[in-house]
């Protein structure tokens, strides 16, 4: 017999159904990968275990001299070095699976939490300004800063929170496959229903001296993030 922990949910992802007018534009999660790599730090372990295994390899070719003794002093490091990619492996796709990010054409909704899931109703009226930020694989993120008033804690929002804004969090979603795509949607419903903090700027990279601009602007679009 199978068990949805999340069965209680009217809709997927909500707290309750939407009310009568509003409609639900997107609603998606982080991609595991990325996560991994980028949100929970894999790459950064991954050189640090490389440099590890150079220097234990070099120490031991160093003291010892024999190809049996570097493989033997080469053993522990790769069990750590599996074990630690391992977890990251195992909390991104767990913090994945249980995150849903919805836009409706009145707020942005954030479900996240593995052992305490907690839901996030973002209107648009306190969100200033959307940043967006585009990887070379073509994920990204999506930031949100509230207004001043509206704050909340970076510990409870992390991973899904902007990195380096502590003191003023922004809540954000984090490794989108498909970050631009979802950027223009938000955007689109930020000037519609509260154009007053939609943000007119170019989603596209900036031309080089010798390039023709991408296009015109769109009309609401996130700023990027730096």
């Amino acid at each position: 017999m199978s068990h949805d922990d999340f069965a209680f949910e009217p809709v997927p992802g909500l707290p309750a159904n939407l009310p009568d007018g509003e409609r639900l534009l997107w609603q998606g999660a982080p991609a595991w990968w990325p996560l991994a790599w980028r949100v929970f730090h894999l790459r950064e372990v991954t050189a640090y275990f490389l440099l590890l295994m150079g220097w234990t390899a070099f120490s031991t070719a160093w003291t010892h001299g024999t190809a049996k003794a570097v493989l033997a002093g080469l053993v522990p490091v790769t069990i750590a070095a599996c074990l630690a990619f391992g977890l990251i492996a195992l909390i991104a796709r767990f913090s994945a699976r249980t995150s849903v990010y919805s836009i409706t054409s009145e707020r942005v909704v954030m479900r996240i939490g593995i052992a305490l899931p907690i839901t996030f109703n973002l209107p648009f009226a306190i969100i200033e300004t959307a940043a967006v930020k585009q990887n070379p694989d073509g994920s990204g993120d999506i930031s949100l800063a509230l207004s001043a008033d509206n704050r909340l804690a970076f510990l409870v929002l992390w991973p899904h929170a902007r990195p380096w804004h502590v003191r003023r969090s922004q809540p954000s979603f984090r490794a989108l496959g498909n970050v631009t795509e979802v950027a223009r949607i938000l955007a689109r419903a930020l000037a519609a229903r509260a154009p007053a903090h939609a943000v007119i700027t170019e989603l596209a990279p900036k031309p080089g001296p010798h390039e023709q601009p991408a296009g015109p602007v769109l009309p609401g679009a996130a700023t990027p993030a730096h």
